[in-house]
């Protein structure tokens, strides 16, 4: 299935690139575990992200690296207001990603 970025109508598809220096995997899994009640993610639907297309994460040198690609900045800055107070709960700020428009979003 080929989805052009005309398809979330005005809003234009994002790439959204965190990285976390000195933070590894175990930080993340508290993430994930607090943004799914303790469950598993291993959908979208698992975790409170409307406008999520699609989510990668792993280790990188010296951190932690996740990549998303959400509908629109807007989705995005509205997961933003779940996900900043869990990371100050843990002890981390939420560091600025870079955001680069999406040319091109295919997905299965």
């Amino acid at each position: 299935m080929h989805e052009q970025n005309d398809q979330w109508g005005d809003h234009m598809a994002i790439i959204v690139t965190f990285e976390i220096p000195g933070v590894g995997q175990e930080l993340y899994d508290a993430v994930i575990s607090r943004l799914t009640d303790g469950g598993e993610f291993t959908s979208l639907a698992d975790i409170p992200a409307p406008g999520l297309i699609s989510h990668v994460a792993g280790p990188v040198e010296g951190g932690w690296r996740v990549v998303d690609v959400w509908e629109s900045e807007e989705a995005l800055e509205s997961f933003s207001k779940i996900l900043q107070p869990i990371l100050a709960d843990l002890g981390h700020a939420d560091g600025e990603p870079q955001i680069i428009p999406a040319h091109n979003v295919v997905t299965r």
